[in-house]
């Protein structure tokens, strides 16, 4: 009886603890959140995470605040969110660069993507084409992998910068095609894409937003798109894997994530709201006609995406060499 009474009381502050978070997660909001963007204003990260932003002040009943902290690839924008109160009341917008590509290249961060962050979900995805200028003679993925073998190191290719999304995209491309070809980087896409269409660029794979206009108006020409299934905005081309690249997949994916430790009610609410967001008619009209998919999922499926995208990174930079600049 006595080791009864013992366990009994115990178990009382673990029980009043969870009572407590529970009804703080009832009660949650009570004031504005703050929507960290790791980027500067208008690009795509910050136009998406306005667009929840705006959409999460009905169900929630509170402001949600975007805070662009661009700067060092976006590692000063997520390390604040890491190391924010974990209230619920820090959001942090997620892409590839912070999250899953820079810790391949730097031996030292100052967050852990999968030990600082609590994911909540992914929101939304879209591939990575791979985009020709029209004058290379290439009207397929095997054609060009064929031209690329004829001439050893002579075909270029541009992407963002080293280290970015495209230059990955391009590296995976060559080493699981067994081709040479040389890397032009840039400080962006916008100007990669430029050269691109102005001809002193061969090719490049670069997001499906930027290039979707180019490629609908001729002034690209589109062979594959790096997803695994075919792209509902462009639907005519075949994914970079059944063209003839097995095991190819490049795409650029964005979540919503709060700092570690937020308590699972309130994570379990912001995914209720945000999942409703994302799989509302209007926002999958309106993210299909930009050329990205709305996803909108569980925690946990977003945590098996990054930790697979983690890998496939790890992959890349071994076998590249990418050094970080």
């Amino acid at each position: 009886m006595t080791n009864l009474v013992k366990i009994t009381f115990c178990l009382l502050p673990f029980a009043f603890c969870l009572d407590t978070a529970v009804a703080d997660a009832q009660q949650y909001p009570v004031r504005p959140l703050r929507f960290i963007v790791p980027f500067a204003p208008g690009g795509g990260t910050d136009v998406l995470a306005r667009l929840l932003a705006q959409r999460l002040f009905d169900p929630l009943g509170q402001p949600v605040v975007v805070d662009n902290r661009g700067g060092a690839g976006g590692v000063i924008g997520a390390e604040l969110a890491a190391r924010a109160p974990a209230d619920g009341y820090t959001l942090v917008l997620g892409s590839p660069g912070p999250l899953t590509i820079n810790p391949n290249l730097f031996a030292r961060l100052p967050y852990d993507t999968l030990r600082d962050f609590a994911p909540i979900t992914l929101a939304t995805i879209s591939p990575f084409v791979l985009v020709l200028h029209p004058s290379v003679p290439a009207g397929s993925v095997k054609e060009l992998v064929a031209l690329a073998r004829a001439k050893p190191g002579q075909m270029n290719y541009g992407s963002a910068g080293n280290g970015s999304v495209s230059h990955f995209s391009a590296e995976q491309f060559k080493a699981l095609a067994g081709i040479d070809l040389a890397h032009i980087p840039y400080k962006g896409a916008g100007p990669a894409v430029i050269d691109l269409v102005g001809g002193r660029l061969q090719l490049m794979f670069e997001n499906q937003p930027t290039v979707l206009p180019h490629i609908r108006s001729a002034k690209l020409k589109a062979l594959a798109v790096g997803t695994k299934t075919r792209s509902a905005a462009l639907p005519e081309y075949p994914t970079v894997s059944e063209a003839g690249v097995p095991g190819y997949e490049s795409s650029t994916a964005f979540g919503v994530l709060a700092p570690a430790k937020t308590p699972a009610p309130i994570i379990g609410r912001l995914n209720r709201e945000l999942v409703k967001i994302l799989h509302s008619p209007e926002i999958r009209e309106r993210m299909a006609a930009q050329g990205q998919e709305s996803v909108g999922g569980t925690p946990q499926q977003y945590t098996a995406h990054l930790k697979e995208e983690l890998a496939k990174y790890g992959r890349i930079v071994k076998t590249a060499g990418i050094k970080a600049d």
